[in-house]
């Protein structure tokens, strides 16, 4: 029996000597129709920024916390506003209750200052009113408005901590350092990302 017969379906394929095992002096190729294998080559995909920072396509999916805080203290101020409407009313009836009192009704001078700070006093607590319905307002759509609710309530929140320094200092504290919150939180650049992202993803 010779190992070099070519009819011999026992003996050595033709190309390999004794001292070769097959698959050590050629490399073996891959199967034709199959693609070559890169390894590790598949580039991993970018994670997606919650707030929309670095470039990422996803854009923001997510309000910020800054956000979230701004929005709570929109609600926390028109509340306040809402307190002061009772305490205003309040007053107001109180001035017109002592209009009528029958000591003071021949008194023509309280008389004029009464209805003069009658209507000083509705009319102040109809601005408390309308200032504070703009705040929930504009807390409530923080969660769908655009650029231009970003602008309001950082205007608002302006005019609101210069009220709180004058005329109203004593109870306008809080209100300032709400409102300078808001302001700054609205105004970073989180805040900006939010209210100018793809309205359509939502």
């Amino acid at each position: 029996m010779s190992f070099g017969d070519p009819n011999n379906p026992y003996g050595q394929p033709q190309g390999q000597g004794q001292g070769q095992q097959p698959g050590y002096g050629y490399p073996q190729q891959a199967p034709q129709g199959v693609p070559p294998q890169q390894g590790y080559g598949y580039p991993a995909a970018p994670p997606v920024s919650p707030y929309g920072g670095g470039g990422y396509p996803g854009g923001v999916t997510e309000m910020p916390g800054s956000v979230k805080a701004a929005r709570v203290m929109l609600f926390v101020i028109g509340g306040l506003q809402m307190i002061g409407v009772v305490f205003g009313v309040l007053g107001a009836m109180g001035l017109a209750a002592a209009k009528d009192d029958p000591q003071l009704k021949e008194d023509v001078q309280f008389q004029q200052i009464a209805d003069m700070s009658v209507g000083a006093v509705w009319g102040i607590t109809a601005l408390i009113l309308a200032w504070g319905v703009l705040a929930i307002v504009l807390g409530a759509k923080f969660r769908s408005g655009g650029n231009g609710v970003r602008v309001t309530a950082l205007v608002f929140g302006i005019i609101t901590a210069i009220l709180g320094l004058y005329p109203f200092l004593i109870i306008g504290l809080a209100h300032t350092v709400l409102a300078i919150l808001i302001a700054v939180f609205v105004a970073k650049s989180d805040g900006s990302a939010w209210f100018n992202r793809n309205k359509q993803q939502y």
